[in-house]
């Protein structure tokens, strides 16, 4: 993605996460949001009523994709198998943009059910950077990357947390999802 392709990235409106709990009730308060987005992962593996609900909320407002279990940060190779779901998924909804946190959250074909912050090294922005690439080559659409909390520190960080940010969509070519409250965790 280049900077021009994020700069051209739409304004959405106000959204919410689509959940299995808002299912039955989805049909009277569809219209009063402007968007919604999905949790990748709730519905990468199913069909049925998750998935038909899903097609019904994408043909009627946009919808954004959020990941927490890509791992891009791991040191293991990138799961096909979750890409191709993924891949699927952004093809049958079309969203206007995907999106997982910058962090990893695997090792050893282990799911840690957490998502563990990087060191802020030129290493992990290297190694993140191609990663991407990879990622959102993938995809027809724009990938980004969330911030994550820092509950640790790494005494090996040669740079702060917006420097480290900065450089890795710079050059892994994405963009970054902001999360607020992360960044008033970590300050």
């Amino acid at each position: 993605m280049t900077a021009t392709a994020f700069d051209e990235l739409p304004f959405l409106g106000y959204g919410i996460g689509l959940r299995r709990t808002h299912f039955d009730t989805l049909p009277a308060w569809l219209e009063r949001f402007d968007f919604f987005e999905v949790l990748s992962e709730n519905f990468m593996a199913f069909g049925g009523r998750p998935r038909e609900v899903l097609r019904r909320v994408a043909a009627a407002r946009p919808v954004v994709l959020h990941g927490v279990s890509l791992s891009i940060g791991s040191v293991d190779p990138l799961d096909e198998s979750y890409l191709d779901a993924l891949s699927g998924l952004i093809d049958e909804v079309k969203p206007r943009w995907f999106s997982d946190h910058l962090c990893l959250s695997s090792f050893e074909e282990v799911d840690y059910h957490d998502l563990v912050p990087l060191p802020f090294t030129e290493e992990a922005v290297a190694h993140v950077a191609e990663r991407v690439r990879a990622v959102a080559g993938r995809a027809p659409v724009p990938f980004l990357l969330e911030n994550p909390s820092y509950y640790i520190a790494y005494r090996d960080s040669e740079m702060s947390e917006a420097e480290f940010l900065r450089e890795v969509v710079t050059r892994a070519d994405c963009g970054l999802l902001l999360d607020v409250n992360n960044v008033y965790v970590n300050a």
